[in-house]
């Protein structure tokens, strides 16, 4: 049997599956034609989620351990954009209308913040995968019992011997025909929870890309639209968006299958598994080669974040403005009368007229407020709007997100920006 282990007849193999309509037995009996000693004891005590459910797991494992790597390097290639972007100011938006400002650097902490939770969620979920191991039809392990003659110890052994084989340092106590689904859930909460950070950075870089203030990878050669020439489509980051809504529905497909398993097990759940389990890991795969192309790509137009600024900042700073006015003995309430007229003049001419804000010219016009007027500029210095959004940047990176990539040093030199993506 261990001579013969990858000589697999798959021709045979699916001749007996269209004759049995059973694809284990259908390898048990193709098996058996390569060791025709062993054929007859060959699958004996066990039932066929011995074969499937274990498979699953080393593959589910495995796959995980294919995917934290790649999440690192996306974390790691953001935390460099960050890092370089750290002082930039740029507009903050609730509820996509400009606040308060930030810095481009204190965004993408925002999300390097999202993936790092996301790091930790596949991290736990793999570390509390637990092998099926052996338990026979119903998870009693009785025919296993049986071939030891009622030992119970030797059959205890035994699901100890092949989850170690299996490379597992856990195993279900207890189980049905299956393991629990409730553990494909749980791994697939962790997917979907990934993917829903990636649709909510790349609608980010979308609408970013809309303010022309940044865009992901653009080729000299690369068309954006087969009717605009002019085009300059984020296909990328709407590829991230349509493949994540896909992941994270895979969530509730899960969670469903789990649901509606009948006492000891019902196959209802095997077709759809075979679906759900492997296009999670192929889309967050492709989720995270496509993160990382971007990541590594991203570009910053800072005078286009100045020009937008210069159209809200005026505003923004009204209150700092009295705050001076008030230090240099003026009142309060009749400063803010004052601004507040301005204030709304200036917002009739870019709303009405179509024209720039003019709110400082107006200040700097208005006798009002004459102290001030040689420390205009300095007010309307946009760092001083930012508050301590570099600082945070500074400490997030060296605090969290370094001490999380450290274990995954080595893979962290991976780069896809040549890639056809």
């Amino acid at each position: 049997m261990e001579d013969n282990l990858d000589n697999i007849d798959f021709t045979k193999a699916e001749e007996e599956e269209k004759k049995r309509r059973h694809d284990v037995m259908a390898h048990v009996h193709t098996f058996a034609t390569c060791c025709p000693l062993a054929g007859p004891i060959i699958h004996l005590g066990a039932t066929s989620c011995y074969v499937g459910d274990n498979t699953d797991l080393i593959a589910m494992r495995d796959g995980l351990d294919i995917l934290l790597p790649k999440l690192a390097c996306c974390i790691d290639r953001l935390s460099k954009f960050a890092r370089s972007h750290r002082d930039q100011p740029t507009l903050g938006f609730t509820h996509f209308q400009p606040a308060q400002l930030t810095t481009v650097g204190k965004r993408a902490c925002m999300w390097i913040n999202d993936l790092l939770v996301d790091l930790r969620n596949l991290e736990h979920a793999k570390s509390e995968l637990r092998f099926r191991g052996v338990k026979g039809t119903t998870g009693t392990q009785a025919s296993f019992l049986v071939l030891f003659n009622g030992d119970h110890s030797k059959v205890k052994e035994l699901d100890k011997k092949v989850t170690k084989m299996a490379g597992f340092d856990k195993v279900f106590t207890i189980t049905g025909q299956t393991y629990s689904r409730k553990q494909d859930y749980n791994v697939l909460c962790a997917l979907g929870g990934l993917g829903a950070s990636i649709h909510k950075i790349c609608t980010d870089i979308r609408l970013l890309a809309n303010q022309k203030e940044l865009e992901e990878p653009f080729e000299k050669d690369q068309i954006g639209s087969s009717a605009m020439p002019y085009k300059r489509n984020p296909m990328r980051s709407e590829r991230c968006c349509s493949l994540s809504r896909y992941l994270m529905s895979l969530v509730s497909n899960t969670q469903q299958t789990f649901a509606v398993q009948w006492l000891e097990r019902s196959l209802d759940d095997s077709a759809n598994r075979r679906l759900s389990l492997s296009e999670g890991f192929l889309t967050a795969d492709s989720l995270l080669l496509t993160l990382q192309n971007i990541s590594e790509g991203l570009v910053v137009y800072p005078k286009v974040i100045e020009r937008h600024i210069s159209q809200e900042l005026p505003f923004m700073a009204t209150e700092t403005i009295i705050m001076e006015m008030v230090k240099l003995g003026a009142n309060r309430q009749e400063c803010h009368e004052n601004i507040r007229v301005l204030s709304h003049k200036a917002g009739a001419v870019v709303k009405q007229d179509g024209g720039e804000n003019d709110l400082v010219e107006r200040i700097k016009k208005s006798s009002y407020f004459a102290p001030i007027h040689e420390r205009l500029s300095e007010l309307l210095n946009p760092a001083l709007f930012t508050g301590r959004a570099a600082e945070q940047v500074d400490e997030f990176l060296s605090e969290e997100v370094q001490p999380a990539l450290l274990h995954y040093k080595e893979h962290l030199d991976v780069h896809t920006a040549e890639l056809t993506i």
